[in-house]
């Protein structure tokens, strides 16, 4: 196959050395620290995605606002995706005929005991299941990049989201730099080490895309339907203005979705509108 492009999708709780809400929340010292690691774990991936023959490489900044990484400290051979609202969120950049994604940083969903783990928007979100699976963020945007065509290679970030990956996706690489023992405690590798060991996964990954045993595109049948627990029902109660919602009970609701994107920006919608109760 011609040389891939690949789409590295940086988020920051799985970053190695990241344990505290403050870390992932711009405005003090460790949130510019974190953003610092994050940057650097985005050049790892980006040095090996080329060194196992990726042609072009995309980098999508996926925390947050989208405008954490450090762009006057990113590898210069590659590009970046920053800011919102855009309509394909952690996965803007996979329509732009990409044949891989790598996606470091990630965290767990909602209601495990992953590092940091929520699902999309902690304050908005309690549980979030499609087409009859409870998924976290990495099974929603796996499933929207399978829609078009598009495997995820690689994924990075705590232990627990290794047994997530494992059940949801068995023929993704997991490169796992901490481990927890609570959602704001634990073990982890070194930034340095984390760099190391990301730079020879993403090698691996990008190679294996292009012989034997590539992992394939992971899809969902449609049309599906959207299913979201409120983390209190005065959301719900937000959320069951727009017509198309249905609520079944005081804090869970469901929206038929005729495909996965359509499902990523309708829970997205549904973050935005949860900022009137903030």
């Amino acid at each position: 196959m011609p040389a891939p492009k690949i789409l590295i999708s940086m988020d920051i709780e799985g970053v190695a050395g990241v344990w505290r809400p403050e870390q992932t929340q711009a405005g003090n010292g460790e949130y510019e620290r974190a953003r610092r690691w994050m940057t650097e774990e985005a050049n790892a991936a980006v040095c090996g995605a080329l060194a196992g023959g990726a042609g072009e490489v995309l980098v999508n900044d996926s925390h947050g606002h989208f405008g954490n990484l450090l762009a006057d400290l990113l590898d210069p051979r590659a590009q970046l995706i920053q800011g919102k609202p855009r309509t394909l969120g952690m996965m803007a950049g996979v329509e732009q005929d990409v044949d891989g994604v790598l996606m470091i940083g990630w965290h767990a969903r909602a209601k495990t005991r992953g590092v940091l783990a929520h699902t999309s928007n902690s304050f908005a979100f309690a549980r979030v299941w499609l087409g009859g699976l409870e998924l976290g963020e990495v099974g929603l945007y796996a499933a929207l990049a399978g829609e078009l065509g598009v495997p995820v290679l690689l994924v990075s970030g705590c232990d627990v989201l290794a047994d997530e990956v494992a059940a949801l996706l068995p023929h993704t690489d997991m490169s796992v730099l901490k481990w927890s023992d609570g959602a704001r405690s634990g073990r982890s590798l070194s930034p340095q080490a984390a760099c190391a060991q990301i730079e020879q996964a993403s090698h691996q990954a990008v190679l294996r895309l292009q012989g034997e045993g590539a992992p394939p595109a992971w899809t969902l049948p449609t049309p599906l339907t959207l299913r979201v627990q409120c983390q209190t029902p005065a959301l719900a109660d937000v959320f069951s203005l727009w017509p198309a919602v249905q609520r079944e009970d005081g804090d869970t609701l469901s929206l038929p979705c005729a495909s996965v994107q359509d499902a990523v920006r309708s829970l997205n919608a549904l973050a935005a509108m949860s900022s009137v109760l903030r």
